[in-house]
C-alpha cells in the first residue's frame, strides 16, 4: 500500500518475535507507557508511539481516524512487524478499533483500555458541548499548561498519588494547541459500534472502577458484543489508571499477553 502519511515517532523495547505497540489517549505521549516498555522486553518487541502532531511525531492534516489508522501501520512497517498487539488507552482505544477494521490482518490482539466504541451518542448536541467546553479557554487566550491541571481533573479515583497528578499535568502541558484541537474535531467523529462484532482477534476489555469517561458498565457492554472477549475492572482507580495503579495494569496486560499464541 502506497505510503500516504509520515511514519510517526516512537520508542522501542526488546527484540522480537512478537510485537505491541501501545497508543496513548488524547492527553497523553509515548511516556504514558514508560514503565510498560522494559518489562515487556524480554519476550516482546515494546513499541510506544507519539501520536500524529504530539510529542516528535510530525502532524498529519486533516487528522482523521482513517489517517490515525495508516499512521500506527506505519509504525509497524517501519519496525518490520507483521503484526502486533495493540493496545490503546481512551482515544488510542478508538484508533486500536479503527486500525483492527481497517487492516484486521496486521492485528494479533488488543487491548481497548478505559474506551469506547463509539464518541457520545447519536444526538449531535453531546459532542457539540463537549467540543465548546473543551475549546472555551484556547479560545479564550489560555495555553495548554495554564489550563492542563484544569483538563486532568477527574481523570483519577478518590485518592490519586501525587507523583500520577503531576505526570498527567506535565504530559498536558506538553501537547501543542494545534495538536489537541486536531484530537478534539478527531474524536467526536468516532462510530465503530457496528464493527464490534467483527474482531476476531483475542481481546482484552480493560476498565477503571471510578472511571466516569469510559464506565464501567459501558465497558462491560462493549465486551459482550466483541467475540470471545474477557473484562476487567482495576479497583481504586479512574481514567488514567495505568497512571495511579501501574502494578494492577501491568498484571492485567501481562496476563491477557501470556494467553496469546
Amino acid at each position: 500500500m502506497p505510503r500516504r502519511v509520515p511514519t510517526p515517532a516512537y520508542a522501542a523495547a526488546g527484540t522480537g518475535p512478537r510485537t505491541v505497540l501501545f497508543l496513548h489517549g488524547i492527553g497523553g505521549n509515548r511516556g504514558s507507557f514508560a514503565a510498560d516498555l522494559p518489562r515487556l522486553a524480554a519476550a516482546w518487541r515494546a513499541l510506544a508511539w507519539d501520536m500524529p502532531g504530539y510529542g516528535a511525531s510530525p502532524p498529519i492534516r486533516p487528522l482523521t481516524f482513517a489517517a490515525l489508522a495508516e499512521a500506527a501501520i506505519a509504525v509497524l512497517d517501519a519496525e518490520r512487524a507483521d503484526k502486533a498487539v495493540l493496545v490503546g488507552h481512551s482515544l488510542g482505544g478508538m484508533i486500536a478499533q479503527e486500525t483492527a477494521a481497517r487492516f484486521p490482518e496486521r492485528v494479533s490482539g488488543l487491548v481497548l483500555f478505559a474506551t469506547s466504541a463509539a464518541f457520545g451518542g447519536k444526538d449531535d448536541s453531546f459532542k457539540t458541548a463537549f467540543l465548546a467546553d473543551r475549546l472555551a479557554p484556547l479560545n479564550a487566550g489560555k495555553t495548554m499548561p495554564e489550563i492542563a491541571e484544569r483538563l486532568t481533573k477527574g481523570l483519577f479515583g478518590p485518592a490519586p498519588p501525587e507523583a500520577a497528578r503531576r505526570q498527567a499535568i506535565a504530559s498536558m502541558a506538553a501537547i501543542p494547541e494545534a495538536s489537541y484541537r486536531a484530537a478534539l474535531e478527531c474524536i467526536v467523529t468516532f462510530d465503530r459500534r457496528d464493527d464490534l462484532a467483527r474482531i476476531a482477534c483475542p481481546t482484552l476489555v480493560l476498565a477503571a472502577e471510578h472511571d466516569a469517561l469510559a464506565p464501567p458498565k459501558t465497558m462491560a457492554r462493549m465486551a459482550e458484543r466483541i467475540p470471545g472477549a474477557a473484562f476487567r475492572c482495576i479497583a481504586g482507580a479512574g481514567h488514567l489508571a495505568n497512571f495511579e495503579q501501574p502494578a494492577a495494569f501491568a498484571a492485567a496486560l501481562d496476563e491477557f499477553l501470556a494467553a496469546i499464541p
